[in-house]
């Protein structure tokens, strides 16, 4: 008797880790066609994209304009991510406008410095294995 394998949806990336296939063709057509807008997008928001993303975050970072430390979010993390993925797909997720700060440069002038809270830095952003195309503009 035969078996149907079925194959996964997910292909692994250089780390090992697996990557959905649809993220792979997003990150290609953005990679190909800089004109490219995209429209269609949430449904690749996942709660395991999102516990990905949080973990693929620097432990040691500051606490955000919110003052949570990444070791304070994670306390109770599936709640919060089942919490922020409720939000975001129902569109009601707004993330807390960054703190400004300002560092001195030479000559007297300053540059600004935006400061993010722990909320907003779960969300898919680029990670050390899997560099995100830039879409600012194209959604």
């Amino acid at each position: 008797m035969q078996e149907n394998i079925v194959e996964s949806h997910m292909r692994p990336t250089q780390s090992g880790k697996r990557m959905s296939q649809g993220l792979d063709g997003v990150r290609k057509a953005a990679k190909e066609s800089e004109q490219l807008r995209f429209t269609a997008l949430l449904h690749h928001l996942s709660i395991d994209l999102l516990r990905e993303s949080f973990y693929a975050l620097q432990r040691r970072a500051s606490p955000g304009v919110d003052g949570v430390t990444w070791q304070e979010y994670e306390t109770g993390l599936e709640d919060r991510l089942i919490d922020l993925h409720s939000r975001v797909h129902r569109g009601v997720y707004r993330e807390k406008a960054p703190r400004r700060i300002f560092i001195p440069k030479a000559g007297g002038r300053q540059r600004p410095l935006g400061v993010a809270g722990t909320g907003g830095r779960d969300r898919p952003a680029g990670r050390g294995d899997d560099p995100q195309p830039d879409l600012r503009g194209r959604l």
